[in-house]
């Protein structure tokens, strides 16, 4: 049974939540995919891991990069898997046909865009229809991740 987490970001926005939950991701010991909706995202997100924090290292890389399976974390716009993932975090309100292949799945989307709110809505009926195991995160007013279903 695959895991669904749902982060609802509403107080920080996605270059700051992102890099902490990889960084979490991968001290489990697990290899991860950021799916993104463009290369454009998928570019920008690839330059901010490397400046996020001046004191700290997230090994990572592209698809459009030579090597995709040896990286720890693969940020990539196609649903393949070539780094043997078990969590995979969808951006950009993307969908994902098969989460069966992983340990868990990371929905991060704005709290403040209608768009990716109802496809967040979307994705936790699909999720919820198929069985998987399901919790819904928002931030309270000190910052900390609150699981509020």
């Amino acid at each position: 049974m695959t895991e669904v987490l749902f982060y609802h970001l509403e107080r920080r926005p996605l270059e700051q939540v992102l890099p902490t939950l990889l960084e979490k991701s991968l001290e489990r010991g697990w290899r991860c995919v950021v799916q993104c909706g463009s290369a454009e995202r998928r570019d920008a997100l690839d330059s901010h891991l490397w400046t996020y924090n001046e004191s700290a290292f997230l090994p990572h890389g592209t698809e459009a990069q030579p090597l995709p399976e040896r990286q720890p974390v693969l940020i990539a716009t196609t649903e393949a898997n070539p780094n043997g993932a078990q969590i995979r975090f969808l951006l950009d309100a993307v969908p994902l046909a098969d989460a069966t292949s992983y340990t868990r799945i990371v929905h991060l989307f704005d709290g403040r865009d209608d768009e990716q709110v109802g496809a967040a809505r979307q994705r936790w009926r699909e999720a919820k229809a198929q069985g998987h195991d399901l919790t819904y995160w928002q931030q309270d007013e000190n910052g900390r991740w609150v699981r509020k279903a």
